[in-house]
């Protein structure tokens, strides 16, 4: 009978398209191209009888049998690659699971992670973003980046480093914005999912916060692209936003104007003592590079 545990490269093209949510980058990280990474996925769905993945125009997703699926391969690659350099020695790469909030992978990691894979040659950061809490519960982890309260997320924590609010436009709305009171003016775009925003902001420029016009969006950066389509005034929270307000085209609308936020970034684990070496390295470069830009 035949053995329906799959190949073994066929686990790693999956994890990295899963990861990834693209066939085209999965084949840029395996150094394949994307013709071969769907041709192995499409191998791997037909020895398990079943659709790992729906494909789009411009990317993929999981379906609910993949996102079943990756935890357990994550794990299984994880546990081989242990095994082997524990008994071999290093012998190549060692691949290093972290999960980030979007804002925090675009606006910080992006600076940095340059830097730790320089001073780290053996280690490979296998990248994955996202903003909800349920985003973080698929997959295998070594370490999550969180905004907000780490208990939600895992027993151990480190605080990386807090933001502040600023009140940014298009450089001809920011011109009419003399005095804070001038913010009612125009539509406010709100991120409702964090506890510091508007009314904290207002309420800090003695304006009135109820006079305010609303809009909504749901992650700063869609906030940051309404405001440079005309929609109204963002809030920045640097550090974390400064390359997409930069890259937006947006300006402080009250230049030395800021107000601390009351929430912050966390590293979050399960346990220090059980961290894996690369997650370590990686803690420790993280913590230590931020304080070293002024952030921490």
């Amino acid at each position: 009978m035949e053995s329906r545990i799959p190949s073994l490269n066929w686990l790693r093209v999956f994890e990295a398209a899963a990861r990834t949510e693209s066939f085209a980058r999965a084949a840029q990280q395996l150094n394949m191209s994307a013709a071969a990474v769907s041709q192995q996925v499409r191998a791997l769905e037909d020895r398990l009888g079943a659709p790992l993945f729906s494909r789009h125009a411009q990317a993929v997703r999981l379906t609910e049998a993949g996102r079943a699926y990756l935890p357990p391969v994550q794990q299984a690659l994880m546990t081989l690659e242990e095994a082997t350099e524990g008994l071999f020695g290093a012998v190549g790469g060692q691949g290093l699971y972290l999960q980030s909030v979007l804002i925090f992978a675009h606006g910080i990691l992006t600076k940095g992670l340059a830097e730790f894979e320089a001073q780290h040659p053996g280690i490979s950061v296998m990248l994955s973003t996202g903003n909800s809490a349920s985003d973080f519960q698929q997959g295998f982890s070594d370490l999550k980046i969180i905004f907000g309260n780490p208990h939600e997320y895992g027993r151990e924590s480190d605080r990386i480093m807090g933001e502040w609010l600023i009140p940014v436009a298009p450089p001809d709305v920011a011109r009419q914005i003399a005095h804070a009171g001038d913010l009612l003016d125009w539509p406010l775009i709100e991120v409702g999912t964090h506890r510091s925003g508007w009314r904290q902001v207002l309420e800090t420029a003695r304006a009135r916060p109820g006079a305010g016009r609303m809009v909504h969006a749901d992650n700063t950066l869609m906030a940051m692209a309404m405001s440079r389509a005309g929609r109204g005034i963002a809030l920045a929270r640097t550090p974390a936003s400064d390359l997409e307000m930069q890259g937006a085209g947006l300006v402080p609308c009250l230049p030395g104007f800021e107000v601390q936020g009351s929430q912050a970034y966390y590293l979050v684990y399960d346990s220090l003592s059980g961290l894996r070496p690369p997650a370590r390295r990686f803690r420790d470069w993280l913590l230590d590079w931020v304080r070293a830009q002024g952030w921490a």
